[in-house]
């Protein structure tokens, strides 16, 4: 019990900052390399891709056409600015959104591969992308300007 403790010590001092770096490259990597096989070159659209989302992917209020193209859009928009830090809790919300309607209208029973991508974009969106991000550096996390703002108040007083 002591070496599982002493392990459990040690494993404390790893940063959350590391563990939200890895989250938005893994979360980044499975979105971006699944956009990557829709289209040709930069962001030409597959006919493949075209039938897919007429067939298997098909939502439903949506018409095909545009379910592609938002679809592969979304996946390599998001898991830019994942990679990036740059607006992380947004990227990561939109990648989940697109988790949830690929669970529900598109493979109902590929939940547990699902409920990994959530796992893994989660705590991005409820912590942001850390301070290895752009969001910290140019300061947008909400929370990082509110500390900073209380940061100066407390010292002019």
């Amino acid at each position: 019990m002591k070496l599982y403790t002493q392990a459990a010590a040690l494993l404390e001092r790893i940063p959350s900052d590391l563990l939200l770096l890895v989250a938005r490259f893994g979360a980044a990597a499975i979105f971006f390399l699944s956009g990557r096989t829709k289209v040709d070159g930069i962001l030409h659209i597959t006919d493949s891709t075209y039938s897919l989302f007429e067939t298997e992917y098909r939502l439903p209020l949506l018409p095909p056409h545009l379910s592609a193209h938002l679809s592969t859009y979304g996946e390599h928009f998001f898991p830019i600015l994942l990679a990036l830090g740059l607006f992380t809790r947004f990227g990561a919300l939109g990648l989940l959104g697109m988790t949830a309607v690929i669970e529900i209208f598109v493979y109902p029973d590929a939940w547990p591969t699902h409920l990994s991508w959530a796992a893994i974009l989660l705590p991005l969106i409820a912590r942001g992308g850390g301070r290895w991000s752009l969001d910290a550096l140019f300061e947008i996390e909400p929370r990082r300007i509110v500390d900073r703002v209380f940061a100066r108040r407390a010292s002019a007083a």
